[in-house]
């Protein structure tokens, strides 16, 4: 576990960008989601990478069945680029994307709120889940807190809709 006091003041993402290459039309939802990933991600997030300092600037993207984080200097000078395989994510990337449908469905058919809630606690469940394997795929080359983790779980969401 990562204690989020040890992060110093230049170990943060200070531009986050995802590979819009092949851009898919996305329901709204879906693009509330990532706008508000982002948003969170920029606002707050503990990044470090293992022998280069920050700030930094973190591209995403999808290759083949492999994640790409491109870690940059904030200047955008290239760092490290890791890539690693999806198959780890695939599982919960699919049940978060049915637990998804079913929380907007919920709302749009004016469930009650403890069904909301409910479903919303295992929304958040998975969202953990997410965060936790994303941390330990990087653990070693790049340390991030479960907050930045599960924000970076919605954005391999989102890359997973195009793919």
């Amino acid at each position: 576990m990562i204690d989020r006091d040890t992060f110093g003041p230049d170990c943060r993402l200070v531009d986050v960008r995802l590979d819009e290459t092949s851009f898919v039309r996305r329901r709204p939802e879906v693009e509330h989601e990532r706008a508000v990933a982002l948003f969170d991600l920029l606002e707050e997030n503990r990044f470090r990478l293992r022998g280069a300092r920050g700030p930094y600037a973190l591209h995403l993207s999808l290759e083949d069945d492999r994640l790409v984080l491109d870690v940059r200097a904030e200047d955008d000078r290239p760092l490290h680029r890791f890539m690693f395989s999806t198959k780890p994510l695939r599982g919960i990337v699919k049940d978060y994307f049915l637990i998804c449908e079913s929380y907007y469905t919920a709302i749009k058919s004016g469930a009650s709120p403890s069904r909301i809630e409910s479903i919303d606690m295992g929304r958040r469940g998975l969202h953990n889940e997410g965060g936790e394997v994303l941390r330990e795929r990087l653990a070693g080359k790049i340390d991030i807190d479960l907050d930045t983790a599960r924000r970076l779980f919605t954005l391999v969401c989102v890359l997973h809709i195009k793919g």
